[in-house]
């Protein structure tokens, strides 16, 4: 086993053999995104893109209740007070675009309510588990603020129930977008949902790197560019793993009846 840390009081970043995991750390706040955190997470997910030995990420929270509650209006409200600007201006993402160019997977294991932020995290996540009896819910229109970040929900959830969430600002059973397929798991606590997405990191990991680094970036890549467009540039993308040596170590270890040595090249 290998295993590296770095623990903060609001952020926690561990990597244990090729899995690494990204904890929320706020629950007196309700995981509430406060600069540092928001400015910690680009840091981390720069680091997880330069570091080859990490395969897969979990994405969770301290128990609360909260999986994410959003900004931190409380650190907003002061910041506006004392400095006259408005807190986005201190965040260096504050839609946590880089998160969504992370190459690995990213699996949310989110032991709480999905609200603002907390939906925004969900979405850029790859896979999903998430807790019963939790809330799900866009309410940016309800503090004058916005969700520019939602707009990739138009190809993930019907637009119709979208459209309804941005304009009340309501908040939903979490067992709805389980339906619909936007959780891929629901668990009876937190526990169980660090341990679904435990499962579901190692099964990632073990399979061939390129093939799964492929597998995510043409997925999203057509969700971007619509069909056709989509396929070719999948083709594309796939060719390296066609390519490597693993393509050919995934027939061996087969024809063998062996479990393949991955070698990401």
């Amino acid at each position: 086993m290998s295993s590296q840390s770095e623990e903060h009081q609001d952020l926690l970043f561990e990597v244990v053999d090729g899995i690494a995991t990204v904890t929320i750390n706020r629950p007196k706040q309700r995981n509430a995104l406060s600069i540092e955190v928001s400015n910690g997470l680009f840091k981390i997910w720069e680091k997880i893109d330069l570091d080859p030995s990490i395969r897969v990420v979990i994405l969770t929270s301290a128990d609360c209740g909260s999986f994410c509650a959003g900004m931190d209006l409380k650190q907003a409200a002061q910041l506006k007070q004392d400095t006259g600007e408005d807190v986005l201006t201190f965040v260096k993402d504050p839609f946590q675009h880089r998160m969504r160019k992370v190459q690995v997977p990213i699996i949310g294991a989110m032991t709480g309510h999905l609200i603002a932020g907390g939906m925004m995290f969900a979405l850029n996540c790859d896979i999903r588990v998430g807790l019963v009896n939790s809330k799900v819910g866009i309410t940016e229109s309800k503090i004058g603020r916005g969700s520019p970040w939602g707009i990739p929900l138009v190809w993930m959830i019907p637009q119709p129930l979208l459209m309804e969430m941005v304009l009340t600002a309501d908040l939903y059973p979490i067992e709805r977008f389980h339906d619909l397929g936007f959780i891929n798991y629901l668990e009876s606590d937190p526990d169980a949902v660090r341990a679904r997405a435990q499962a579901l990191a190692e099964t990632i990991r073990d399979n061939a790197p390129l093939s799964v680094l492929a597998g995510k970036e043409s997925i999203l890549t057509a969700m971007s560019v619509g069909c056709d467009a989509g396929l070719e540039t999948a083709w594309r993308i796939y060719r390296q793993a066609y390519a490597s040596d693993d393509a050919q170590e995934g027939a061996r270890a087969f024809a063998e009846k062996r479990k393949p040595v991955w070698q990401g090249k």
